[in-house]
């Protein structure tokens, strides 16, 4: 029973919570979004550039792709974003200021941008080939059938892939308080570990946590959704397939 209590007492303060609400939701969830939907943005499309070029036929598209992808990937979220942060800090400093979010989205949708190439390489390399050869057969350039035809087929076929990235880089959102940030300029995460730290309690780290679920749950049943959707698609025009002999047969049938 005590340690129920000690459990209630540190993570489940309500007096606690209040006080950080009015902060999270007025500085907090701005800035989680800001950081979140930007990177999404830039990392989306790196991330077709990376697929189109990890495809390539020239080694030297190819190549750089593939080696990128694999250090973007095989670095720890928050290695990434103080190299680039720390790093890159004195440029940042000249170009635009003591902000340190324009890094921040740049470390996140570099990040972002290794995943998301993947999951649309994946999507690309799964349409058939025959949509291609037909494509050129109508009269289209190579890149105008991938444009075209090639790419919006794969990535219709990932989104779900595509759209758990997203909720992943929501969640990374919160690495970027390791570049320093002012009052102004603190999302959900570092508002929450301020809370925790003024008060001895950490029930606004819990609160945080809650906007996150607020945030990646409809992500996730929109995951679902697309994915059902998806699928539902592709049943409903399999039948079609399967009556066209059925009723080729009926009519040979009928001739004799």
């Amino acid at each position: 029973m005590e340690s129920v209590s000690t459990l209630w007492e540190t993570f489940f303060d309500w007096p606690s919570m209040r006080a950080a609400l009015p902060e999270m939701l007025t500085v907090g969830l701005r800035n989680t979004l800001v950081l979140a939907v930007s990177a999404a943005l830039l990392g989306s499309l790196l991330g077709l550039l990376l697929a189109v070029a990890g495809i390539s036929r020239t080694r030297w598209l190819r190549w750089p792709a593939r080696v990128y992808t694999d250090v973007f990937r095989g670095l720890p979220a928050a290695a990434t974003i103080l190299l680039i942060g720390v790093g890159l800090a004195p440029l940042g400093m000249q170009v635009w200021g003591p902000n340190p979010y324009p890094l921040g989205i740049l470390a996140l949708s570099l990040i972002a941008a290794a995943y998301i190439g993947e999951i649309f390489r994946s999507g690309i390399q799964s349409v058939e080939a025959a949509q291609l050869e037909g494509a050129r057969a109508l009269g289209f350039s190579w890149s105008e059938a991938m444009r075209l035809v090639i790419i919006p087929q794969g990535i219709r076929r990932v989104l779900p892939a595509w759209v758990n990235q997203l909720i992943a880089l929501i969640k990374d959102s919160s690495l970027v308080y390791f570049l320093g940030l002012v009052a102004s300029q603190r999302e959900l995460f570092r508002i929450g570990q301020d809370h925790a730290a003024t008060t001895g309690n950490e029930s606004a780290l819990l609160l945080a946590g809650l906007f996150y679920l607020a945030l990646t749950v409809p992500l996730t049943h929109a995951v679902n959704w697309i994915d059902q959707r998806l699928r539902h698609g592709r049943q409903a025009s399999a039948p079609d397939d399967d009556e066209e002999p059925a009723l080729s047969g009926a009519g040979a049938g009928s001739d004799r």
